[in-house]
Parts: C-alpha cells; sequence; structure tokens
C-alpha cells in the first residue's frame, strides 16, 4: 500500500511537470539562475580571461561571463575587430542582459602619441579615430571609450600642454556628444613620459572642456602607483568619475592578491554610487593570477570575496 502511494505521488509530480510543459523548464532555469554569484558591482570581464573554462570561442565566453555573475564585458581591441563581430558582440549582450564598456579609441600609435604636443597630425588621426569610434559604439551597445593624451611633450611649458589637450578634447566632444557617448581619459602610470597622470590633473581637464562627453576613468592600479589616498582622491573628482577599473597591486592580477584592500574600495564606491543614484562599469583590466581553471575559479572567489560586504 506504501509502496502504491508513493507510486502515485511521484506519478502526480511527473504530471504536474508535464501539465506545465515549458513552463518546468523556465522553474528549472530560474532555480539555475538564481544560484549565479549575485555581484553588487557590475563587474566587467574581457575576453581571454575565462577561455581555459569556455574555449576559445568569444561568444562561449559571454555565456560563462553571465553564468557566473558578471553583467558586463570590457573590451579595448573592440575598434579593431571585423563589423559583423561588433554587432554579433552587440546582440549577444543584449541577449544575455549584460552591458558593454569600454573599448580604447586607438588610432595606431595609441598613447605614444601626443595631444599635449598641440601636433595637427596627431590631432586629426584623433579625431577620425573618435568618428569611427562612433559607428562601433552602435554597433557593440556601447556608451564609453577610453582616451588617453600620449606622451608629455618636453619643449612646451605644461600650460600650453594642457591647453592643447583641452582642445583637442573638446573637439572630440563635439563628435560624442550628440550620438550620447562618453569617452573616459585615463591616468596612466606606465612611463613617467606620459602627460596625464593624476586624478586632480584629469579633473581640471573635465572642467575645462565642460561636457558630459569628457569624464575620468579612475584605474585603481594606475592611481594606486602614482597617488595613493584612493577613497580620498575619488571622492575629490567623484563628480567627473564615470568608469572604473581595477587590478591589485604588485602585479595587476585580481582583488586579493596584492596590498590593495577591494573590499574597502568596493563598498565605498556601491554605498556613494547609491546615495546618488548612480551606476558604474568596473572594469577587470588585469591578468589572472593563476594559470588553468583552477586559477579562473580562483579569480571568481577573489570577486565572491570582495563583493562581500
Amino acid at each position: 500500500m506504501n509502496n502504491r502511494r508513493a507510486f502515485i505521488k511521484k506519478s502526480i509530480g511527473a504530471a504536474s511537470l508535464v501539465g506545465l510543459g515549458g513552463l518546468g523548464n523556465q522553474v528549472f532555469a530560474e532555480k539555475t539562475k538564481a544560484e549565479k554569484n549575485n555581484f553588487k558591482l557590475l563587474y566587467a570581464p574581457h575576453f581571454g580571461m575565462f577561455k581555459h573554462s569556455a574555449g576559445d570561442d568569444l561568444f562561449d565566453q559571454l555565456q560563462f561571463m553571465a553564468d557566473n555573475g558578471f553583467m558586463a564585458l570590457e573590451d579595448n581591441g573592440m575598434l579593431k575587430r571585423p563589423i559583423e563581430t561588433q554587432k554579433k558582440i552587440g546582440e549577444t549582450l543584449n541577449k544575455l542582459g549584460m552591458k558593454m564598456g569600454v573599448f580604447v579609441v586607438d588610432g595606431g600609435e595609441n598613447w605614444k602619441t601626443s595631444l599635449a604636443s598641440g601636433k595637427p597630425e596627431f590631432l586629426e588621426n584623433f579625431l577620425k579615430t573618435c568618428r569611427e569610434s562612433v559607428e562601433t559604439a552602435k554597433r557593440c551597445n556601447a556608451k564609453y571609450m577610453t582616451v588617453v593624451p600620449g606622451f608629455f611633450e618636453r619643449k612646451l611649458p605644461m600650460g600650453i600642454q594642457t591647453a592643447n589637450v583641452i582642445d583637442a578634447y573638446r573637439r572630440a566632444c563635439d563628435i560624442f556628444e550628440p550620438h550620447g557617448l562618453v569617452m573616459v581619459m585615463e591616468p596612466l602610470s606606465d612611463t613617467p613620459d606620459l602627460f596625464l597622470q593624476n586624478s586632480d590633473q584629469s579633473y581640471l581637464i573635465c572642467k575645462a572642456v565642460n561636457s558630459p562627453s569628457c569624464k575620468i576613468l579612475f584605474d585603481m592600479w594606475h592611481m594606486q602607483r602614482n597617488e595613493g589616498e584612493m577613497t580620498r582622491n575619488m571622492d575629490l573628482v567623484w563628480d567627473e568619475i564615470a568608469y572604473f577599473q581595477i587590478g591589485d597591486e604588485p602585479g595587476r592580477k585580481e582583488p586579493t592578491t596584492g596590498e590593495i584592500n577591494y573590499n574597502f574600495l568596493f563598498k565605498h564606491i556601491h554605498d556613494k554610487a547609491k546615495a546618488n543614484k548612480q551606476e558604474f562599469i568596473m572594469g577587470m583590466e588585469h591578468g589572472n593570477m593563476f594559470p588553468g581553471k583552477e586559477g579562473e575559479q580562483k579569480l571568481i572567489k577573489a570577486y565572491v570575496q570582495s563583493d562581500n560586504f
């Protein structure tokens, strides 16, 4: 008798799922989805970061990112990808509910050029690349693009160099602003030869350009190396920040692998953004500390740990 009751109960349960049809699969899918990492911030990996787990196919990698709770993508090299690939990336991001982070406005020389010099050839190439970037942004649903003014010009006073950069960025904003696009200037730490290195310097340029299309990319790895006191400095320039990037120091790897307290920084950014009704994409512009699939799982766990506040 007990066996008969158990059989009937099991049969009713199975029949219920059959009766639900696709809804039964939907319930299972929603349960699976609920088990993803529910990150508080929009962390954005880049292609190749999870290639050992997802394979070389870009779209399998996007699916893996979404399956693990990463709901944004960063792709510095988007501008140089084939047009059809740009379109498909945009379509896939939309399908997965992911957002597109930055790509680089790279005119071939990138930061090795010098807008600070005021030389027409650098300016013309930069503006040409800005126009190309508008079309790329439309294809992949991007809003933000990284710009860097390039090398310091030793033969010119600092004020003249700054004026040259402001002029170049104002002209770039004439290109981006009608499309609602935002170029985010990034102070860098790669070499002392670079013109733009600090957050306050970036803030001055943003205020002078005076456009919603000119903002700051606050890369916490670069800023740790160049100026430190990150919460103080990001608060000082907060109203001009539109984008953040991540990398621990030393090594420029994932959070928890170096000296930067990303758990503290992420909470600070989250709380301040929430209070101001803002949302930031957090670009994961760093390498993997550990190799292979195991290293990729450690990277994910590092973000779970750093996002636990």
